[in-house]
């Protein structure tokens, strides 16, 4: 891989939070002697090498080393731990006076004789004092654990002997399990493998025990062996920015979002942006490092947040929805970002392999997609993200506006069917086809018809003819006439081969690069597939072969065919010349003889198309049939696509239950139809398409039916006036036809329960809702299923705290795991609640025209570091839950 400076530059940046597996409960080697537990190992050296070379295989990057009373037991290990780069947090495992067992864990940078201090202040003057804190019990332990040691605590093995729920019973459990000083606890493997009594207290479910804010489960247990850090109890995952006692709190305090254990599935590796930088504009020099999941963008205003969110969709290639997002974007290109400026985005996809690409896009030029290798390629960004989605200030608003663009939203929760949409693509361009085809062979039929009308005529005069005796006089003449048209027919049946023998000339040579050794180099059967050029070749040869006996059967037919006219020539003289004599001898007794001739000549060109009427008319008929069956192929496409969007729909709602519910109207968006009226019909149609757009089931093949059956079936079946339905029942069968063909799109409908939390639901449509709920609806169908970046500007907008704490926080929360998120927000709710792993600060000078904004080092980073906490109480404002979980997180 080439080594890119401007991505260098960005992952030497923070990006939040991230899991770190964790090995919490580890015991020293001197643990194992004083309670005399077996081991392989000969020497304190030998077991610290073994547990911290397990750690690596293991990809264990945090230990919590706690030893009984003791500190002294643990510093060797926590040394040869950082040598390793594993991270190593000093502890010690407590056991209050009433008998509970309890991990303290420290900062990584705390000093042994403080750790000293502490277990002294516990009553524990001796390192290998049995496991006893003789002066505190378990709340009194929790209390000073929190509030004068700065220490993380775990009620360890809480379900087994010694552990809180196992050994206090009856009120002094509830007393300590209900304690605001217990943060966590830990059990060996996954919660639904706990006893049922302990199963709900861990779940919250049970009354006695129940709390506001649940304790956190972990999983960590005794660790006495390299191998016992390999059993599933043992490690769990702990999202921290900086491991750290405030880190492990942060992660205690909102386990559903910073804690994974051993049972709970691993997330799926999802498409995500690395990072962004500029050079120039607005923005000059700065840069982000996005974290997988949930980035949020903080600052006042005017300090750049919708200029990254435009930044993005700019170099991305992303179209505004609307009018107004339009205008938005194109002003921060324009006048924010300026000419010149170069936005630099990288992004990581994982399947089928794991790559890095580069997008840059200089201001206002192309963008440039290149690999990891710096080879540009020949794509575009949109082939690299095609389901991302960028939505500026109020876009979504906008969006709620189309219901087709609803639909296309909803096509999102759709599996791409690739047979489906080449079926229809193929169908369109069949059903094209035979509309030309069959309207073409109509026309030749009835051109047909117009001159077979003449015939009886011309038989009628021919008989009048033949009755003064002209017959008998002209007959050879009439004879040579007939003769004359056989001839001339001879030519036409040569032709077609001779214009195949063209097409066949055409396909020559056979291109047989795709078979060459550059073609195939990467192929192990390669030799194998290179044996059909000889084959190709021979096949070649052999149609070369066939082209020079068919040129030659076509010369041959042509100069044969030329010695028999020439023949005929000469009868055909003779004839003339005795034909010319009785017309001389006619024209004395007043008789045309020409006109018999002409007649005559005009019959036998007439009578072949007798047969060619036949011909046109099963033909017209078989065209007729294959359209019928391409218009009920169109239909099953057409269902199968309704079907598809049905069950997205079903099955939204069924994830949002109590949220939104979305259906689908087959077919509802008719103005393709109505354009086509417009166009190709004309005139007064806007009580027609009143009439047609008040129906709720339209068939466009009954439609087009109805207008074939004429005027009075257009007025019984539609309620037309008689003038309208006579307008419709005119246009020609080519408009009739296109109707048949037409893409009506299905139209989504979305309902909103607009209930508070705990009510029976009331559901609205969104025409029935304010903005701001018809955005809450949108953007709650916006962060499902999808591993694709959302990115959003302001996503609070118009939304009422309500809806997005009891609404979007938490769907925000459970789908981050599975995806990437970028939201610029003024809203405590949405980093606070939705517990982002970035935070990015903001702070800017002067006017965007010519000022310029920052994002410094210290600004970045989630809730866990102290510079960040800070700007988000400065900066953001919020509902009461969010103040409240602020209080907890922060302090106040």
């Amino acid at each position: 891989m080439v080594k890119n400076e401007t991505l260098s530059r960005i992952k030497k940046l923070p990006n939040g939070a991230r899991f770190y597996k964790c090995a919490l409960q580890v015991n020293p080697f001197a643990y194992l002697q004083k309670n005399k537990k077996k081991t392989t190992y000969q020497s304190e050296e030998d077991y610290n090498n073994a547990i911290v070379d397990r750690c690596v295989q293991e990809g264990i990057e945090v230990i919590a080393i706690t030893d009984h009373h003791c500190i002294d037991s643990a510093l060797n290990l926590i040394a040869q731990a950082h040598s390793a780069g594993i991270i190593a947090m000093p502890g010690f495992e407590a056991g209050t006076k009433d008998g509970v067992h309890i991990l303290c864990i420290f900062d990584p940078d705390r000093s042994p004789d403080e750790i000293r201090q502490i277990l002294g202040s516990c009553g524990v003057t001796k390192p290998h004092q049995p496991p006893v804190c003789g002066d505190f019990d378990t709340l009194e332990l929790l209390e000073k654990a929190r509030h004068k040691w700065n220490a993380a605590c775990i009620a360890a093995h809480v379900g087994a002997p010694s552990g809180l729920l196992y050994h206090l019973k009856k009120q002094p459990a509830v007393n300590a399990w209900t304690s605001d000083d217990l943060f966590a606890c830990a059990i060996p493997g996954a919660v639904d493998e706990m006893p049922d009594n302990i199963k709900s207290i861990l779940l919250n479910k049970d009354p006695q025990y129940h709390r506001q804010r649940k304790v956190a489960i972990v999983n960590a247990q005794d660790v006495n062996s390299p191998e016992d850090l390999s059993t599933p109890g043992a490690t769990c995952w702990i999202k921290m920015q900086s491991v750290s006692i405030e880190g492990l709190r942060q992660a205690f305090l909102d386990p559903d979002s910073r804690i994974r254990l051993a049972s709970d599935p691993i997330p799926d590796e999802h498409l995500e942006l690395i990072g962004i930088a500029w050079q120039g504009g607005f923005l000059d020099s700065q840069a982000l490092h996005f974290n997988e999941n949930l980035n949020v963008l903080i600052g006042g205003r005017g300090t750049g947040k919708s200029t990254i969110v435009e930044s993005l969709r700019y170099v991305l290639t992303l179209e505004p929805l609307g009018q107004d997002a339009r205008t938005t974007h194109d002003g921060i290109i324009k006048h924010v970002l300026r000419n010149g400026t170069k936005i630099s985005v990288f992004l990581q996809a994982h399947r089928p392999a794991k790559r890095i690409f580069s997008i840059e896009r200089t201001i206002p030029n192309p963008p440039v997609v290149r690999d990891e290798n710096g080879q540009v390629l020949n794509t575009t960004p949109r082939d690299l993200l095609p389901q991302i989605e960028v939505y500026g200030q109020h876009e979504i608003s906008e969006l709620t506006k189309s219901p087709e663009k609803l639909t296309h939203l909803l096509e999102r929760f759709v599996e791409y069917d690739a047979g489906l949409v080449k079926r229809k693509s193929d169908l369109a361009r069949a059903l094209e086809k035979s509309r030309s085809r069959t309207i073409e062979l109509r026309r030749e039929l009835q051109a047909i018809k117009d001159q077979l009308a003449t015939l009886p005529a011309l038989e009628e005069t021919l008989v009048r003819f033949q009755q003064a005796g002209l017959e008998e006089k002209l007959k050879q003449q009439s004879l040579l006439v007939r003769e004359e048209r056989i001839l001339n027919t001879v030519p036409s049946k040569i032709q077609p081969v001779e214009e195949l023998v063209d097409e066949l000339k055409k396909l020559l040579p056979i291109d047989k690069a795709f078979l060459s050794d550059r073609a195939l180099e990467d192929l192990p059967d390669r030799d194998t597939i290179k044996r059909n050029i000889p084959i190709l070749e021979s096949f070649e040869k052999a149609v070369r072969k066939a082209i020079d006996h068919l040129v030659t059967a076509v010369e041959t037919a042509r100069s044969e065919h030329q010695a028999v006219l020439q023949e005929w020539d000469k009868r055909k003289t003779e004839v003339r010349a005795e034909y010319e004599r009785i017309l001389r001898e006619l024209q004395k007794g007043k008789v045309d003889g020409e006109e018999f001739i002409r007649l005559r000549k005009r019959i036998e060109e007439l009578r072949p198309l007798k047969e060619k009427q036949a011909t046109f008319k099963a033909a017209v008929l078989e065209a007729e049939q294959t359209r019928r069956q391409l218009l009920a192929e169109w239909n099953d496409v057409t269902t199968s696509e309704y079907d598809q969007l049905s069950k997205a729909a079903r099955r939204i709602s069924s994830q949002l239950e109590r949220r939104v519910q979305v259906t689908v109207d087959f077919q509802g968006e008719r103005e393709p139809l109505y354009a086509l009226m417009r166009d190709r019909i004309g005139g007064r149609l806007q009580e027609v398409i009143d009439q047609l757009q008040s129906r709720d089931a339209f068939s466009l093949k009954e439609f087009a039916d109805t207008m074939r059956a004429g005027t009075g079936a257009l007025q019984d079946k539609f309620h037309l006036t008689h003038a309208q339905a006579e307008r419709l029942a005119a246009a020609d069968e080519d408009v009739k036809m296109q109707i048949e063909e037409l893409q009506l799109g299905h139209t989504t409908n979305i309902l909103l329960n607009t209930a508070p939390e705990n009510s029976p639901p009331s559901w609205q449509s969104l025409d029935d809702l304010s903005t701001g709920q018809k955005a809450t609806a949108v953007l709650l169908l916006l962060l499902l299923e999808s591993d694709a970046p959302l990115i959003v500007d302001q996503p609070e907008d118009d939304l009422d705290n309500r809806f997005i704490t009891e609404g979007i926080v938490p769907r925000m929360r459970d789908e981050k795991r599975r995806r990437q998120f970028i939201f610029a927000t003024h809203n405590a709710n949405i980093p606070v609640l939705g517990d982002a792993e970035l935070i990015a600060g903001l702070v800017a000078s002067g006017e965007a025209a010519i000022g310029h904004a920052s994002i410094t080092s210290d600004h970045m980073g989630s809730i866990d570091t102290p510079t960040v906490r800070e700007l988000v109480g400065e900066l953001l404002e919020g509902g009461k839950e969010a103040f409240e979980t602020r209080r907890l997180k922060y302090g106040y």
